[in-house]
This record gives C-alpha cells, structure tokens and sequence, in this order.
C-alpha cells in the first residue's frame, strides 16, 4: 500500500510538548532546499500542511514536538513503539499504519529535512464545525469464519529493494486463453512464472530513462494486461510513472496554480511482441495517454480487459483504467475531483485500438456514458474515487468490482456500474466528510438528504485494518466450499477476508468474515511469515482460477492448495 512517509505520526499538538532545546533547527536556506527535496521524496505522499492525510497534518510538529524524539522516531518508529513509548503508541492507534525504518537517511538529511518542517510553523485549524463525527464508523467486529486457507511456498522473487518491501510485487494475471502467468514488480521488471522459477519479459527502465518507482506506494511499474487477441496481435499494456518533465506533452494535467513539487507523471504504453512464442520481449511500443498527478500517491492503479466479452461484443478489446485522485484532496485541491470533466478519481475506458482521442492514440468508445455529453471526459465509464485500486469480475453473473482504499476511517468494495459516482470527495464508504474541514473524520449520512450517489457493497473499518487488497470471486476447483466468495484482505496488515459475491446488491453491505491461513500444517500469519508488520498483502488468480499469495515485504509467493 502506501509507504509511509519520514514521519507517519509525528504530530499532533494534542500529544505535544514543548521543545526544551535552544534552537537545534538549522535555518540556512541551503538545507532548507534539502530538506523540501528530502520531503518531497520520502514524506509527501503521506504528509502535508495543510490537513492529515495518511498521515498527520506536520504544520507546526517542530513547536510540538522535541528534536530528539523527532530524530529517533524517523529512524525507527516500531522500534519506538516497541519500547513503550507513549507518543508512538498514541499515534500509531490513531493511524494504524507502521512508518518502515529510515536509518537509511544520512545525518545530513535528517537535519534538513527537520529544518524544512520547521518553516512550517503553525498548524490552520478546521474551518467550521460540521456536527458530531462518528467515533467508531462500524462497530461490529469481522469474525472468524471457522475456514483456513492452506498455503504452499511457491517462489521467491528476486530482491530489487535492498531493504524492506524487497521485491514490490503486485499482480499476477495471464494470457487470455493460455497457461501463461506473468508476475510484475513495481520497480520495473515484469516475469513469467516457469515451472522452474521466474524470466523476465520485460525490464521497463531500460526503455524510460525518466522512470521512477520512489518513493513507493504506487509508483514505478504499476500494472501490466494483455490484449484479449495477443496470441494474434502480440500487444501488451504497461502503467508506469516518471518524473514529470516540462518539455514533453501530457494529456491530462492540472492548473499551474497548483504546485508541482510533488507531482508524478503515469504513462499508459502498448507494446507489440514480435515473437510471442518467446518470453523475452523484443518489438516496439507507443505511449497512449499520460496524466500528471499532484503527489505520487492514487494513481494509475489498475489496467486490464474484460475477460467476460467475447469476440463480436461490444466491450471486447475495451481497456478499464483506474485513475486515483493522486493525493489531491488530501492536498486541498478538491475542485480535481468530482467533476466529470476531470480525470482524477475516476474509471476509463477506451479502445487502445482506436484514435478518435484528444491526441488520436486510442480511441473513446461511443457508448462510453458521458460521450456526449458538453464539458465531460468521454472516456469516463464510472467515478467518484479515492483509490479504485484493483478491478475484477464475477465470471458468473458478470458483475464489475473494485476495491476502494479509504482515507482514514473506510475500506470499501464496489460494484460498478456505467456512468455511476461512487461520492468521493464527499463520501468515504457509507459516511459523509468535509473536505473543508478534516477529511480524517466522517460523519453520519442525513437520512433526508436525496443524493445521487452510489454507496459500497461491503466495507470495513480501520479499527480491523488498513487498505484493503483487491480481491478476486473464487470459482477454481481446490477449494469448492469457497465458490462464488470474493476472497481479499489488508494490504498492511496481510489478514485474508471473504464475502459471498452473490449477496452483493448496491443499497445495501454484505458481510464480511476472515479466514486464517496454515504452511505446512500449521496455523500462521502473514505477518508471521514475512516477520514484518508491514506485510504489503495481494492476492491473484492464475489461468486455472486457482489462488496465490504474494508478500512484498519479503518477495514470497504461495500457492493456496485448498481450505479446511
């Protein structure tokens, strides 16, 4: 999911205490220029400001909170944690996310980035009051559901971090109508999976010299999908990011009024395989559209077909793309979401083998919902997203899902439907916010209020995990008790859930229970197995419809050979 930023939970004033040193800041403007670049690396997907995000608001941390405490926290805050510190148990209760280890940061760095959150000496309080926020969003706890899953160790990816997560790995999926199951890192090298190991297709940094997979979270290598005619054509799609460069065009972009510190830029890439045969790729590639994004964080998350159409339909060949608001909320600038003549927050979808676009590259379908309509985005098929940041299908009933990672309180799965808005920025899950205020709270729904929006099919709260993980409906022949649940889970925290697919009706939730998982016999978790509390969890099928476990903490991946 997200990493975590230099200072997760640093912050409030409501845990504060005063600085006792003389000044240890440094104030030169040279490491203050550091520092904002440290930042904007390794803290601003998480952290502004201006409101809490993932995590706190920093605005005014350095009047707060001591310099030694500062320090040893961004160096380890689970260690902190660890050890029984007040501050960081407070903090990490509040968020529920751990900060990964920064020793890693020079002396150097750790001073400037300080002294650059120290320019930021005041913390704006909300603007209004909004009524009563809900304290407990969803009181009713996610209970066992007497299954577990058993897990075989399948492989070990190669390590592309030196530290933790080691591999980014963050997909499997297949050939359309083949045995072929690829396997991608978001550092840059997408594999097959071989009876004997992995080989690598394709290693995108070698063709993108601007290519940039920090600090994490989404970025880098985001997603990959075959055309449904690649046995024939040969094409393949690929989402990466780079850092955003002035002299080349993009599609999609925002107002230079917003700051561009932090952007990131996504490309959309179709490539053409000259031998398919062969697992190395060699041929060509053309970019299809680009989108810049106010931080790094929410991006371009999913690509991928719809494996239901057939040939002769009308959405065969359609390419769905999921498109985050990039942080741009979190960063107070609402007026990128929720409107249909934006591209943020929403999902596409368009024809990669059409030119009737903007820049004639790909084509916009005509029965897209907004086609016609003055002023919207034609290739808008649903929105009103946060973080839409896996997609599937139930190859049953046909019905389209999305996994929505929440800001600070809901974790929702959608059933989407053409041309819906799903609230955000106005909704989290079941709930109100107000982004004038501090989108870490939601509120009540006015049960008089008549809205057009279109609420999850089932969701949980943070007081069970965070970031929930993209999940598939399960119809393989290894675990037959489980057909027709939707298994998924927590990115962070690696618990494993389920919910009956078939129940999944809009207006109404779903409930959710957990199943346990065992290695060899005996009953684990994956925090155990990574020996991380940051497990990074996702979950895929391969050509068979039967499941695998991945874990980017440590790179591993399980084959699920059934449940008892």
């Amino acid at each position: 999911m997200k990493k975590i930023s230099i200072l997760i939970i640093l912050v409030l004033s409501v845990f504060g205490i005063s600085c006792t040193q003389s000044n240890p800041y440094k104030t030169d403007s040279e490491t203050i220029i550091k520092g904002k670049e440290v930042f904007k690396m390794q803290c601003s997907a998480c952290h502004n400001f201006k409101s809490s995000g993932i995590g706190p608001n920093l605005a005014g941390v350095t009047t707060n909170i001591s310099y030694d405490w500062l320090q040893s926290f961004i160096k380890s805050a689970q260690k902190k944690i660890e050890q029984g510190d007040e501050r960081s148990k407070e903090l990490y209760a509040e968020y529920k996310v751990y900060m990964p280890s920064f020793n890693h940061l020079t002396k150097k760095e750790l001073e400037a980035v300080l002294a650059y959150m120290n320019t930021h000496d005041s913390k704006p309080k909300d603007l209004t009051s909004f009524g009563k926020k809900v304290e407990n969003p969803i009181p009713d706890t996610i209970a066992y559901s007497g299954k577990t899953l058993q897990l075989e160790f399948l492989l070990q990816v190669p390590a592309t971090n030196s530290i933790s997560p080691f591999a980014r790995i963050n997909k499997i999926s297949s050939i359309p109508n083949s045995q072929r199951n690829f396997i991608h890192d978001l550092n840059g090298v997408l594999y097959e999976l071989k009876e004997n190991g992995l080989e690598t297709v394709l290693e995108i940094k070698k063709y993108f010299k601007k290519f940039v997979s920090k600090p994490g979270l989404g970025s880098g290598f985001g997603s990959f999908a075959f055309h449904p005619e690649y046995a024939k054509n040969g094409l393949f799609y690929t989402s990466h990011t780079i850092v955003p460069d002035s002299t080349l065009s993009v599609d999609f972009s925002f107002h230079d009024s917003i700051s561009r510190d932090r952007s990131i830029r996504w490309i959309l890439t179709e490539w053409k395989h000259d031998d398919i045969e062969k697992t190395k790729f060699t041929g060509t590639k053309r970019e299809l559209l680009s989108v810049d994004m106010v931080t790094p964080i929410h991006g371009m998350q999913e690509i991928t077909f719809n494996p239901l159409s057939k040939k002769g339909e009308e959405d065969y060949g359609k390419l769905y793309i999921s498109i985050g608001d990039g942080g741009s909320v979190e960063s107070k600038h609402i007026s990128l979401t929720q409107d249909k003549s934006k591209i943020w927050g929403s999902i596409l979808r368009i024809d990669p083998l059409g030119n009737n676009s903007k820049n004639n590259r790909y084509g916009i379908p005509e029965e897209n919902p907004f086609v016609n309509e003055k002023d919207a985005l034609g290739e808008i098929w649903a929105f009103g997203f946060r973080n839409p940041h896996k997609i599937t299908w139930d190859i049953k009933n046909g019905n389209m899902l999305a996994s929505g990672i929440g800001q600070h309180q809901i974790e929702e799965l959608n059933l989407i439907e053409k041309g819906k808005n799903y609230g955000w920025s106005k909704r989290e899950g079941t709930f109100r916010i107000f982004t004038e205020a501090d989108i870490k709270d939601v509120y009540p729904l006015d049960i008089k209020e008549n809205d057009n929006f279109t609420y999850p099919v089932a969701q949980f709260d943070h007081d069970e995990a965070v970031a929930i993980s993209g999940g598939y409906v399960y119809y393989g022949e290894a675990m037959p008790q489980l057909q027709g649940q939707y298994i998924f889970g927590s990115i962070t925290e690696g618990r494993i859930f389920m919910s009956n697919a078939r129940d999944f009706q809009l207006g109404k939730q779903t409930p959710i229970e957990e199943l346990h998982i065992a290695l060899k016999g005996n009953t684990t978790t994956l925090r155990i197995l990574t020996n991380n509390n940051r497990v990074d969890f996702r979950i895929g099928p391969n050509s068979n419809g039967e499941l695998f476990i991945f874990t980017k903490a440590d790179g591993k991946v399980y084959r699920v050979i059934g449940v008892k």
